[in-house]
């Protein structure tokens, strides 16, 4: 940060030097600082606005603040993979490095090197300098391809690649191309085509650009697979799988014309043989080393970031919130977030959630089986689970194989890998757990939200969280009434368990407690507010199967446990003032609760 002297202050103030001294000393000036004698007083520069949903590389890197990823470039060339896939989850980036790529390699009028001058590519030499501007680019995004039946989406695929060929008009008149290959290109460019021609437009405009041009072109697809997950969700798989097999086999496999392929996605679809034949394919995923810091916000950059909004105080706070993913071996924050926070004024919350198409979630859980569902609820509550991943899972399997929810989880962001343990079958051993607290809130609400019973089980919570037992009975019944057999409730542990679960999703809110030491004795479940303003809850339940026994005088017996037990005092020594005691009493599918 830049500072100025009082006098210097005084003059931009039209104040004297007496009065600005007085007001650093009262704190007036936020910022202040002496030195020696002297007050030093914050230079209020006009800082630049953040890139919020911003993807153009060219704005980027004019208009916003800019974190470099033009590194990524260098690590590209000094390996020349023929085609590389990138797997990340949305909002990591992706799209904007692509655009990066294609601002950096194609042939243009404009001289683009303007926009690397001042970037860590162009401090590392003429070597990589020489890539700049040399090649014709087929650039294509299709995150936005998200249409119900396999004609639209046809119908909108066609109409982005139109627009691409149009993007290339030096074509129409080249004297370098023959009467019908000006002819084709017309046809494709306005939109004449058909689903065959269509599957074969990158090897063709591939071609074309390379005569024309007289070099290789080079293909970016970003997103590539938002409409197979499409497909999947509406029924058009096999329709969206089969044009994507032939696209790219014409435009990626063995095409003479092509220099290099890029292609992003959040999933690698690798059994669907989309990529069938393609041994040039270099696949970097979440899992692998390379280009790991090139997707979302390294420690450094967050930290930088920070400083540069005069915000670093507020680092431990967007590590909690937004830290936690591991790429490879570099730490990684969310991008999305850490930008939404401090534009948010450093107000934390998930920005993350509602960002992308989340049914297959839905589908997966629909399938779960109850070990399934019991690990989802253990991440909730910060435990780790240590899990198969398969990197290439594919959509049809989540209905097949409801275990693919955590391959799917943390391809997808809402898991970070703790351990690694590579297998020989080329996929994974893992220890994943919730990266972040943003994750939490969000897993509550996309994950754990779509479970069987959600709408008893969330009312259960806002219950609990209230402490009206009234209503926390009423609820408890019904849930019972839905969700267990006649015979699950054989003791009290069976009904520990169950609220013990369903205690779990407020565990962003609460440190949920289980069977610990307290006072005189053990209590059965204790919620100790993160936020000591909060109320804190205790509860005890009782268990008869004897019909005779009268449930509120048990619950009645669960409430002077806690009383006489004197459980409130770990609560109380935590700074906790107001306290919820709540007895309950189980038998089959009723319970009474007592406050």
């Amino acid at each position: 940060m830049r500072y100025m002297t009082c006098m210097e202050a005084a003059e931009k103030m039209r104040l004297t030097v007496r009065r600005v001294q007085q007001m650093c000393k009262a704190g007036e000036i936020a910022g202040a600082v002496k030195q020696g004698h002297s007050w030093m007083i914050p230079i209020n520069e006009k800082k630049k606005p953040l890139p919020i949903g911003i993807s153009d590389f060219k704005v980027a890197t004019t208009a916003y603040y800019y974190v470099d990823k033009t590194l990524l470039i260098r690590d590209f060339i000094d390996n020349k993979p023929m085609v590389s896939l990138f797997t990340r989850p949305r909002r990591f980036g992706k799209t904007l490095n692509m655009d990066m790529l294609r601002v950096f390699f194609e042939k243009s009028e404009e001289d683009t090197s303007v926009y690397f001058q001042d970037k860590m590519i162009w401090q590392c030499g003429n070597e990589y300098a020489a890539y700049q501007g040399k090649y014709p680019v087929i650039f294509l995004s299709f995150k936005d391809v998200k249409c119900s039946s396999w004609e639209e989406t046809l119908k909108k695929i066609g109409k982005l690649i139109s627009l691409e060929y149009l993007r290339h008009m030096e074509l129409e008149s080249s004297s370098k191309l023959n009467v019908y290959e000006r002819e084709q290109f017309s046809y494709i460019a306005n939109g004449k085509a058909g689903e065959i021609d269509y599957q074969m437009s990158l090897q063709l405009l591939s071609l074309l650009l390379h005569k024309h041009h007289e070099k290789e072109a080079i293909i970016i697809i970003d997103e590539y697979d938002t409409p197979i997950q499409q497909g999947h969700t509406c029924g058009f798989y096999s329709d969206i799988v089969n044009f994507m097999r032939n696209f790219f086999s014409g435009g990626l496999k063995d095409n003479s014309h092509l220099a290099y392929g890029f292609l992003t996605g959040i999933l690698r679809v690798a059994k669907e043989s989309i990529f069938s034949g393609l041994n040039n394919l270099k696949i970097n995923s979440l899992l692998d080393e390379a280009y790991s810091q090139y997707f979302g916000f390294t420690k450094g950059e967050v930290m930088e970031m920070l400083d540069y909004y005069n915000v670093s105080k507020k680092f431990d706070e967007v590590c909690e919130w937004y830290d936690g993913y591991l790429f490879g071996n570099t730490e990684i924050f969310n991008p999305w977030s850490v930008i939404n926070y401090i534009s948010d004024k450093c107000f934390p919350k998930a920005f993350w959630q509602s960002t992308g198409s989340n049914e297959i979630i839905g589908e997966i859980i629909a399938a779960a089986t109850p070990e399934v569902t019991e690990n989802l609820h253990k991440l909730l509550r910060g435990e780790n689970i240590t899990t198969y991943v398969d990197t290439s899972v594919i959509y049809p399997e989540v209905q097949s194989n409801p275990y693919s929810i955590y391959s799917f989880l943390l391809i997808a962001g809402y898991l970070r890998v703790s351990a690694i343990y590579p297998q020989h079958d080329g996929n994974f051993m893992c220890e994943v757990g919730i990266p972040n607290k943003e994750i939490s809130f969000v897993y509550e609400k996309e994950v754990l939200n779509k479970t069987k019973q959600n709408g008893v089980a969330i009312s259960i919570q806002q219950a609990i969280f209230s402490g009206d037992t009234e209503r926390l009975q009423e609820l408890i019944e019904q849930f019972m009434l839905q969700s267990i057999a006649s015979l699950d409730g054989a003791n009290e542990g069976f009904y520990h368990g169950m609220m013990l679960g369903l205690c779990a999703v407020l565990s962003n809110r609460y440190q949920v407690r289980s069977n610990r030491e307290s006072g005189l004795g053990r209590f059965d479940i204790m919620l100790i507010p993160r936020d000591k303003t909060m109320p804190g809850f205790i509860y005890e339940f009782k268990f008869s199967k004897d019909k005779k026994v009268d449930l509120n005088l048990l619950a009645e017996e669960a409430l002077r446990q806690i009383e006489d037990m004197k459980y409130e005092t770990e609560l109380l020594d935590c700074g906790v003032k107001d306290i919820v005691k709540i007895g309950i009493a189980f038998r089959g599918k009723q319970a009474v609760a007592k406050k």
